[in-house]
């Protein structure tokens, strides 16, 4: 069992399952369910997630040891791109789950981790162990994982801090306006279709930044910096303003969901991430190329475009967009 001892800072306020998540780093999620276990007190008391921290109280916080794992290692390859005593980067494939879930018990990263012997972070839980972060299934590109608590710690503050950069490469349908910009809209579950995300007036406050990296036939390739980590985010967001990804079957519409010929999955991937060394504070900068599946779409719509409006086509002098998409006001169904 590990112990926490928080002391309460004059200026601090606000529920304590917020405060103790922001100083341990730990998820809000674990931390409510720490609360509802009853290891977390205060005042010598337990407490309750919503219940206000006080000026100078002493909360004090038990992490149990992680449960031993019911999961099989399984021989799946991983790119490693990445590796030192505390921490892991894997370039993940598309189509690979990150962690077992319902209808995924095995064949998954995790499966995939456990087969390397590592003994990895477990204070996000017994099914994701030193998985700080995810992707999802059908995108590819770079993935951290801890080697141990106190790194798993590290990036979970970091993530919390927004000091994690994370940028991917995204095909959008249309061509967008703006050569740079940033989508503000808040992200939530979508009222009518559950399996989804949505810009609603109750979700959390999210933000993707943008950048046009080239300009093709009917479609355009952005840089996208992942600000805030939302579920679907940049999928979310690029379908709110009209710029819906390349074979997404959740956001896209009409031609987006199936994408330009050749395209067999979501175009989406994790291209680079920077961040600090759990262990000394050094500035660790990764990157994944893209996809061989995805580079040959890419050099079909090059191709189209030479022959239809030669090589000159350029970005042209669009200024930068800031879009703040206004939630739909959904009535409840």
């Amino acid at each position: 069992m590990r112990r926490l001892t928080i002391t309460v800072p004059d200026a601090a306020e606000g529920r304590v399952d917020r405060f103790v998540a922001d100083v341990s780093g730990l998820s809000r999620s674990y931390v409510q369910k720490l609360i509802t276990e009853g290891h977390v007190t205060a005042a010598g008391g337990p407490v309750k997630a919503n219940e206000p921290i006080v000026a100078g109280e002493i909360v004090e916080v038990e992490i149990p040891e992680p449960r031993p794992l019911e999961l099989t290692p399984e021989p799946i390859p991983l790119s490693v791109v990445y590796e030192d005593a505390d921490l892991l980067i894997v370039d993940k494939a598309a189509g690979l789950v990150v962690h077992p879930a319902p209808g995924h018990p095995g064949g998954t990263l995790v499966n995939a981790l456990l087969a390397r012997d590592t003994a990895y972070g477990g204070i996000a839980g017994v099914q994701r162990p030193g998985i700080v972060h995810r992707l999802d299934r059908d995108t590819s590109g770079l993935l951290m994982i801890a080697k141990d608590d106190r790194a798993q710690a590290s990036l979970m503050a970091q993530l919390k801090a927004r000091g994690v950069k994370k940028t991917y490469l995204g095909l959008v349908q249309g061509a967008v306006v703006a050569n740079s910009g940033r989508v503000e809209a808040p992200i939530g579950r979508d009222p009518h279709r559950r399996t989804r995300m949505a810009v609603v007036p109750s979700g959390r406050d999210s933000v993707t930044g943008y950048r046009v990296r080239e300009r093709l036939p009917g479609w355009t390739l952005l840089d996208l910096d992942l600000i805030t980590g939302r579920t679907h985010q940049i999928r979310v967001h690029m379908a709110a303003i009209g710029h819906p990804l390349a074979g997404d079957p959740l956001y896209g519409t009409g031609t987006s969901r199936k994408g330009p010929d050749g395209l067999e999955r979501l175009f989406l991937h994790s291209w680079r991430i920077e961040l600090q060394s759990p262990g000394d504070g050094h500035v660790i900068r990764a990157t994944a190329p893209l996809p061989p599946e995805l580079e040959a779409v890419l050099e079909g719509l090059r191709n189209r475009r030479a022959g239809t409006l030669g090589s000159g086509a350029g970005m042209g002098d669009a200024a930068e967009s800031v879009e703040s998409v206004a939630p739909v006001q959904r009535r409840p169904a």
